[in-house]
């Protein structure tokens, strides 16, 4: 069953995945039977303004009215119901995301992982002394489309203090995103596989206090190896 936090990112994603950012958001606004109106009154604009963002007669929309609007959308679908149709509709054999997720037998401090995956720090390099408790490994385009196959809960495992590692990574922005409108926050985000991160990326993990890594000359398989590695290090 997916649950507000869940839509509220699988709307993020598909809106920064998308060519037509605009559109998506009258897409679904339109799948959850919300009226123009009745979400130019909750975002307290006027319909002709929102009409003119859903339509592209207006600049793409920025981070903070995306929010407000995806915020909104969701706070009247949870009183229309119109998310329990969505539920419905949702497929249940989406693929899983989750390639790996584990708890750590003591702390590990981010530079650990930083070492034992070869990153570069992007931002936060002043928090690797902090401690994370647990990993987990996503496919980062499975993610961003099928979290509506899953509770959006099961990636942060028993802690938030953790490292997320996502995994065929094309720019970076889509996961920082959709972290950016979550409630909750990992420690530690690793981008694996763009050469170059977008620099939103990079400026949405300054503001929300996260270490980000990009992580270039480690194979995809040797990810988790290394990881679990970590334990073993600190049993020993």
């Amino acid at each position: 069953m997916m649950q507000s936090d869940e839509i509220t990112i699988r709307i993020a994603g598909s809106i920064v995945m998308s060519e037509n950012p605009a559109a998506t958001l009258r897409s679904w606004r339109q799948r959850l039977n919300i009226r123009q109106a009745a979400l130019a009154k909750k975002m307290k604009v006027s319909p002709s303004v929102l009409s003119d963002y859903e339509n592209g007669r207006r600049p793409s929309p920025g981070i903070a009215f995306i929010r407000r609007y995806i915020q909104a959308l969701v706070e009247l679908a949870n009183v229309t119901r119109s998310i329990d149709l969505l539920n419905q509709q949702t497929l249940s054999n989406e693929p899983e995301p989750i390639l790996v997720l584990g708890e750590y037998v003591a702390p590990v401090k981010a530079s650990e992982v930083v070492d034992a995956l070869r990153a570069e720090v992007l931002a936060g390099s002043d928090m690797l002394d902090w401690s994370v408790y647990g990993y987990t490994v996503l496919d980062s385009i499975r993610t961003i489309y099928a979290l509506s196959g899953f509770g959006f809960y099961k990636i942060f495992g028993s802690t938030t203090e953790r490292v997320l590692v996502f995994t065929k990574v094309g720019l970076g922005r889509s996961p920082l995103v959709a972290i950016r409108v979550s409630q909750l926050k990992p420690r530690m985000v690793i981008l694996h596989g763009p050469k170059v991160v977008d620099p939103l990326a990079i400026e949405l993990a300054k503001r929300e206090r996260i270490i980000l890594g990009l992580a270039r000359s480690i194979s995809e398989s040797e990810i988790a190896l290394k990881l679990q590695e970590l334990n073993q290090t600190h049993l020993s």
